[in-house]
């Protein structure tokens, strides 16, 4: 079996119309009654409005092209935009975190490393609540810290603002989320009705090349069948004018021994020749069986040689069926492992979600507030 491809169809389409435009203009300039002296206007305006309609099929071909280079660089620029965007407020986030957070004041060893450490020294002692007063000093006991109340009410509102900031940042965070997917989502589809299109461009291409070469192969049946009935009409008159002339004229009514030569027996007179002797028909007929054998067998070459040809591109037809089915098999294996590699990072992004859900619900311990006094301590 034979496949067509849309590059076999074209290339046998454009070999028939020129096939076919020899053949018009053959006629044309063979014909003795009809041809002129000069160029042949006629082809000229035929091959310029080819080439015309070449010319325009191309542009716009190549117009195609461009529009969908620059729509996907619209959308690669978009992309690109908001990358960095993203990456540039995930910076500016974290050098704010580092700013308010994480200043070297703030770190539990910053008293050892502080220039200024002489200068901000206190006194050995100046009231009840100096955090320099040990317990060997004696100076203050467990439960008669005098700041107890203030420090507690301000821990839990400082504990509040964290909650709240921290919740604040969680929703900001689940936000960008959103509009990462979105957008991805967005662009998945603009990329399938791109496919879509592209698919749709083709099949209308693939049909009107089809009907194109069914027309031409229609015409050229059609002409085909009329030449052919007057080629027979053309030889039937031909044969019946030479069958008239033969009866007619003198050639069947006259003696064979008149076509003898005065020169020779080995030669006639051509005017009066009434045909050859035996012995001549008898080896232009064995001549005739040789052209007729080598005929035959030049045949039987030809269609040995055509039987290969078929077989060659029966094999090559059902190996580029075998590479399509293994591609589409490739194709729908990486389609799966994608689908899998989506499904695993949804899995891992709903048990992050819960687990921050976890984190923004849960209330502090007593072990967390008294970890944090034992530090401020």
């Amino acid at each position: 079996m034979e496949l067509a491809q849309p590059r076999d169809l074209g290339q046998d389409l454009a070999l028939g119309k020129r096939r076919h435009n020899e053949l018009c203009r053959q006629k044309r300039v063979f014909n003795a009654r009809n041809r002129i002296v000069g160029g042949d206007t006629e082809a000229w305006d035929i091959q310029v409005q080819d080439q015309k309609i070449k010319e325009a099929i191309e542009k716009a071909r190549h117009e195609t092209f461009a529009a969908e280079m620059r729509h996907n660089d619209k959308i690669t620029c978009i992309l690109e935009g908001r990358e960095r965007r993203d990456k540039r407020s995930l910076c500016k986030a974290i050098n704010d975190f580092q700013q308010s957070f994480q200043r070297p004041e703030m770190r539990r060893e910053f008293d050892l490393s502080d220039p200024l450490a002489l200068k901000k020294d206190l006194p050995a002692r100046q009231s009840d609540n100096d955090i320099r007063n040990t317990i060997s000093g004696m100076q203050k006991f467990m439960g008669e810290d005098l700041n107890f109340r203030e420090r507690k009410k301000f821990q839990e509102e400082q504990n509040r603002e964290w909650s709240l900031q921290q919740q604040r940042e969680w929703e900001d965070a689940r936000a960008h989320q959103r509009c990462a997917e979105d957008l991805y989502l967005k662009t998945r589809l603009q990329f399938d009705e791109t496919a879509k299109h592209l698919q749709n461009l083709e099949s209308a291409t693939r049909k009107a090349v089809c009907v194109a070469v069914k027309e031409f192969n229609k015409s050229q049946a059609t002409e085909s069948l009329e030449r052919k009935i007057q080629e027979k009409k053309q030889e039937q008159e031909d044969n019946v004018a030479e069958i008239s002339n033969l009866l007619r004229g003198d050639l069947l009514s006259e003696n064979p021994q008149q076509a003898a030569s005065s020169f020779g027996p080995h030669r006639v007179v051509p005017d009066r020749w009434k045909g050859m002797t035996q012995e001549q028909l008898e080896q232009i007929r064995l001549v005739q069986k040789q052209q007729i054998q080598e005929k035959l067998r030049l045949q039987e070459e030809e269609r040995q040689r055509d039987m290969d040809w078929d077989r060659r591109r029966v094999q090559m037809a059902r190996a580029a069926l075998l590479l399509e089915r293994q591609q589409r098999r490739q194709q729908r294996d990486l389609r799966r492992a994608l689908d899998c590699n989506n499904l695993s990072l949804a899995k891992e992004q709903r048990l992050q979600k819960k687990y921050m859900e976890e984190i923004c619900t849960n209330e502090p311990t007593e072990d967390y507030f008294t970890q944090f006094n034992t530090r401020s301590r």
